[in-house]
């Protein structure tokens, strides 16, 4: 998504050649391929821990941190271990993002029109929002200390960074639609009437 938004604002006029249909393709499998083979090497880590006070969890998400509170023996140094990897490439995803937000808002703010620039932010802030939605709650969530842990916060942000981003990423895209817009905006406003 970001590497879309910064090729079709920074570099406009070869969208089609760097975006083409192969290159959305390899980008595509190699994001479901590495997530698979992170879930893969997670899962196989966190099922070969031995669990000593019990196996029952306090939310609904089988989430590893959740797991690892459960586990008794000195393994769980592997799990973390995985856990490093991860974040590690995750850090890496994290800084290209921000390099190419940088990039798009150094060639959105050279734009000369207040409209272009408008029209250009109104396309990268809900992508940025969303992002960091997902990036602030999962970070909080996962490397909270113990003591402001309960489980109403753990759900919560569970939620909030593993159900709310994919759910409002196809809501951001179809509010683009004017005829949706219209729509909505019709719904909402004979809503507040009402009231």
């Amino acid at each position: 998504m970001c590497y879309d938004r910064y090729v079709s604002i920074c570099k406009p006029l070869h969208y089609g050649t760097l975006l083409g249909s192969r290159a959305c393709a390899h980008m595509a499998a190699a994001a479901w391929a590495s997530a698979f083979l992170t879930a893969l090497i997670h899962t196989a880590s966190t099922f070969s821990l031995p669990l000593c006070h019990g196996n029952a969890l306090g939310q609904f998400f089988c989430e590893i941190p959740q797991i690892l509170k459960l586990s008794c023996s000195k393994s769980y140094l592997r799990e973390l271990g995985f856990l490093a990897v991860t974040a590690c490439s995750s850090f890496g995803c994290f800084v290209f993002i921000v390099f190419s937000y940088v990039q798009i808002f150094r060639a959105v703010l050279r734009i000369p029109s207040e409209q272009g620039r408008h029209k250009a932010f109104s396309t990268c802030l809900p992508h940025l929002a969303v992002l960091s939605l997902f990036i602030t709650t999962a970070v909080f969530s996962h490397l909270k200390p113990p003591s402001i842990s309960s489980p109403s916060l753990d759900v919560t942000l569970s939620v909030l960074y593993s159900v709310v981003p994919p759910a409002l990423n196809p809501l951001i895209y179809s509010l683009r639609n004017q005829e949706l817009k219209a729509a909505v905006w019709k719904v909402m406003t004979g809503w507040f009437q009402k009231r």
